[in-house]
């Protein structure tokens, strides 16, 4: 062979392997990310091919499927009680990619989760029958938080301290899924949402941190019990009133000037929310030492999965003391949501303890078995037992004789903590209301803690308050979850 067909029949050779290269490469990568790709009209085909599976809450569906009139797309998802549900189910659309719950278990529900697949299905390349998902939602509880915030911009999350378990997930104003599964009509509802200015389609009880006010008052208290600045709740501080902010000539007041708030135990100044005691304090522990006991509750926490990625809560770093001081009363840049706070409240119910949040109890298969069960969630020492107990005295004097009285209720020891937290440009919006508490049956071993946060109500700016305005909010969660 001549020295030209050898160079020709080698570069044929190469042109060769170069196309099997790039047919393994198209059939087994790019085919790959092309079926996974929720623009992929097959992939939209082969979803609602057959009915989707189930979110369920208190043993009953939320969720189902209907079949269509016509299309290549057989079936459609519907959802009962949508709007009250749509923070913890999220939605299935046929035009948009899966969100919340059916966007976590998108695979578990279709089908196509390779769990789901028997002996024959794996034989014959069929999809196999779609698992539910069964939530950990307490039905009473989560009604009981969408009637109480009305109409109220805002949201509110219930935790069983014990179990870690989500009992409620609520945020306001809300929007129903229904809108958004026909492909046909989606769009229309899709930017009627996103044109909203009260924004129903943001998860405000998971992913939107804000101002916490002076419920992190607890996360200072907590920090300087067991600091062992103070030895207890009943030992007096050493806090001016009013406080000048360091390196400022700016005081820092209180919301009720008559208040004993100078050099006052934590207890009373947990009763009457004083800023110059937890300013104060949050100078003398150091953000250092603030933001590890922030970071032992949950904040600053980037892969907080509930299974729905929560956003973190922050504690700022890199401050001064005058900033450091306003973090000690929730603001500068402190931001928590209200999963974040019910958190707080949960391990100091449970004391000390911080049981991992969860919403989802178990997942199951087409035929009811178990694929994978998460009520054994772990925990977490966040602070002693007795750093925990005292914090709980504290709280409770805050809803007996405090700030917190409206969550008072017979038969339940409840303790809280108030926040009115500033909003805007020197105070120029609405303040953020906060409630945080826990709640304890005197009649049984239950117990569940709470957090609720109203953005925006229609109340004069004079009567935004944590007692005011969510406190009430608190107290019919907490009422449903302990009398059954």
């Amino acid at each position: 062979m001549n020295k030209t067909i050898r160079r020709a029949s080698v570069f044929a050779l190469l042109l060769v392997f170069a196309l099997l290269l790039r047919a393994t490469w198209v059939q087994f990568y790019e085919g790959r990310a092309l079926a996974d790709d929720q623009s992929n009209r097959r992939k939209a085909i082969e979803t609602y091919a057959g009915p989707l599976g189930n979110i369920v809450v208190g043993g009953k569906a939320i969720t189902g499927s209907a079949a269509t009139s016509g299309g290549d797309l057989r079936y459609q998802r519907t959802y009962t009680d949508g709007e009250l549900y749509a923070a913890v189910t999220g939605y299935a659309s046929q035009a948009y990619a899966p969100t919340q719950l059916e966007g976590v278990y998108a695979d578990l529900l279709n089908g196509t989760d390779p769990r789901l697949k028997t002996v024959l299905d794996t034989v014959t390349n069929q999809r196999a029958d779609p698992g539910d998902v069964i939530t950990t939602i307490d039905p009473r509880v989560q009604k009981a938080a969408y009637d109480a915030l009305g109409g109220k911009k805002g949201a509110a999350v219930a935790i069983d301290p014990k179990t870690g378990q989500i009992l409620a997930v609520v945020s306001t104003p809300s929007y129903d899924p229904s809108s958004l599964t026909d492909a046909n009509t989606a769009g229309s509802a899709w930017k009627k949402l996103n044109a909203d200015s009260d924004k129903p389609l943001v998860n405000r009880a998971l992913r939107q941190p804000l101002a916490p006010g002076s419920t992190f008052k607890l996360v200072v208290a907590a920090a300087a019990l067991e600091d062992g600045l103070y030895e207890s709740v009943d030992v007096k501080t050493d806090s001016e009133n009013p406080y000048t902010l360091p390196g400022t000539r700016t005081p820092l007041r209180n919301e009720n000037a008559s208040a004993p708030c100078a050099d006052a135990t934590i207890r009373v100044a947990l009763q009457y929310s004083c800023n110059n005691v937890f300013a104060h304090m949050a100078v003398q522990l150091g953000q250092d030492k603030l933001k590890a006991m922030a970071d032992r509750f949950g904040f600053d926490d980037d892969s907080l999965d509930v299974p729905v990625r929560a956003y973190p809560s922050v504690y700022p770093s890199g401050m001064d003391e005058s900033s450091t001081a306003l973090t000690g009363i929730g603001q500068f840049d402190v931001t928590a949501t209200p999963l974040q706070m019910a958190m707080v409240s949960a391990a100091i119910a449970n004391g000390g303890k911080l049981v991992s949040p969860h919403m989802v109890s178990q997942i199951t298969d087409g035929g009811g078995n178990v694929l994978q069960d998460y009520d054994d969630a772990s925990g977490v020492q966040v602070v002693s037992a007795s750093t925990a107990g005292q914090l709980q005295s504290a709280m409770r004097t805050v809803v007996e004789k405090g700030t917190g009285t409206n969550a008072l209720i017979d038969g339940v020891t409840v303790g809280g903590k108030t926040g009115t937290a500033q909003n805007g440009e020197n105070n120029s919006k609405a303040p953020y209301a906060w409630f945080t508490s826990y709640g304890k049956s005197d009649s049984s071993d239950e117990e569940v803690a709470v957090a609720v946060v109203v953005e925006q109500s229609d109340a004069a700016r004079s009567e935004v308050s944590g007692n005011g305005l969510a406190a009430p909010v608190a107290k019919a969660m907490m009422e449903a979850a302990l009398r059954k």
